[in-house]
């Protein structure tokens, strides 16, 4: 069996070209998921990633779950033979985007001022670039990770993984076969807290419950007097969600970071009062702040045909997100603020995740920033959407979000997630794949 040596740092720059060039390859080809089994370009894109993967003998294996939905996986081998594997994976579909409202081409890959502007670049596109790049150094320098690698990137991941990940691990476990962990999105940006750099480390997703509401009422004319009205029944159920508070709930990873904010910040944590840690931790208060609490939001509301006609039946829709173990809470209270005339059922859910902020990869992917960044901090932190760590989750493997980025301090990374003029210095793609190379341990 090898031996990890401490690899000799690699000058900042030394990625720049290839980083970025397979990022715009990648944002040229127009990967936009509509919803429901509405895409485009995933077999493009798909075969796009095999082929850099076969040149690095990773035998990729493209997999299409319907006509159209395509996904690739592939494994690199790893010099200790008794370590689990590990999962590299992205995804390569996109949100939609409106080039009216664009100042550029959104699946053109401008480049403007060592800025790559295009949809996918921050999400997550950039990162897979990182993936494959750092791979690639390794394989043309006669280099190994520790761990079997298993890179894969997913189609479908901005509509609910269900003709990619969610697919896979359910119809292709044998893929993910040995892993036991796994990195991927969101994690891994930086943001200023107190006054010192801080990159964020995911450890933890809400889960999804997608909540369809019906009510039943006797239909009548307008004009008359009405007291079992559905309309009525379903806008005071909606009123009563919408303006619910829920209460305050730390887990394990949301008490760890308020209390590492207080640490920097030099006071206790009052856990009554997370305000003032929510406002120290700047940009990325926009991933956090919703994962102190369970979620409820109605999103729509249907009914009725015709002004003088009271309808039989309306129904309306609430995309509510549980904290991890709050799924059956979360579910008892919205029934009870719809009231018993409401029916509630499941559209889609998705428990949360959660895994620990110990263990040895973890130690790796602090480490990799203590060697990139040596002042800088590393702190936990759970998303408020989701990612296909979630599907990977239903095979045991612990995921987390990590994919290092050294951003501007004016650059708020949360907010070029689906946004207009999504854009990534080259600069921080190229940190991504020094510091993704020491958190994958290879030989020297």
């Amino acid at each position: 069996m090898a031996e990890h040596i401490e690899s000799a740092p690699i000058a900042p720059g030394t990625f720049r070209d290839r980083v970025a060039e397979i990022t715009r390859d990648l944002i040229r080809i127009d990967t936009t998921n509509y919803g429901g089994n509405d895409s485009r370009g995933e077999p493009e894109a798909a075969a796009y990633c095999a082929r850099l993967m076969d040149a690095m003998d990773m035998h990729p294996e493209i997999v299409e779950s319907e006509p159209g939905r395509t996904s690739v996986v592939g494994r690199m081998r790893g010099w200790d033979t008794q370590a689990p594997a590990l999962v590299l994976h992205g995804h390569i579909d996109v949100v939609p985007a409106d080039a009216s409202e664009w100042s550029v081409d959104p699946f053109a890959a401008d480049v403007i001022d060592d800025v790559i502007y295009g949809r996918g670049v921050a999400d997550m596109k950039g990162m897979d670039a990182i993936m494959l790049t750092a791979l690639e150094h390794l394989y043309a320098n006669g280099q190994q990770p520790r761990r079997d690698i298993i890179l894969a990137f997913f189609g479908d991941e901005e509509a609910g993984g269900v003709y990619g990940s969610g697919w896979l691990t359910a119809n292709r476990p044998d893929l993910f076969s040995g892993a036991t962990e796994a990195i991927s999105e969101v994690g891994g940006f930086t943001a200023t807290v107190a006054g010192k750099r801080a990159y964020f480390l995911q450890t933890a997703e809400k889960g999804i419950a997608w909540l369809n509401l019906t009510a039943r009422g006797a239909p009548g004319h307008g004009s008359a007097e009405h007291v079992d009205n559905a309309v009525t029944k379903m806008a005071d159920a909606m009123s009563a969600i919408g303006h619910h508070e829920w209460p305050l709930h730390y887990t394990e990873t949301t008490r760890h970071l308020m209390e590492e904010v207080s640490r920097l910040m030099g006071v206790d944590f009052d856990e009554t009062n997370p305000t003032p840690q929510l406002e120290a931790i700047g940009s990325a208060v926009t991933f956090v702040a919703s994962t102190l609490r369970n979620s409820s939001n109605p999103t729509g509301l249907t009914s009725g045909y015709k002004h003088n006609v009271i309808p039989g039946k309306a129904e309306a829709t609430v995309d509510a997100r549980p904290l991890p173990g709050q799924d059956q809470n979360l579910l008892d209270t919205i029934s009870q603020l719809a009231g018993a005339d409401v029916d509630v059922e499941y559209e889609h859910a998705r428990q949360a995740i959660e895994a620990p902020f110990t263990g040895q990869l973890v130690d790796a992917m602090i480490n990799a920033i203590a060697q990139e960044d040596p002042e800088a901090v590393v702190l936990p932190f759970m998303m408020s959407g989701g990612t296909d760590n979630n599907a990977l989750s239903e095979l045991g493997i612990a995921g987390y979000g990590f994919i290092p980025l050294q951003l501007p301090a004016d650059l708020a990374f949360p907010k070029l997630f689906h946004g207009i003029d999504e854009r990534m210095p080259i600069d921080a793609l190229d940190f991504g794949v020094r510091a993704l190379l020491h958190i994958l341990e290879p030989t020297h």
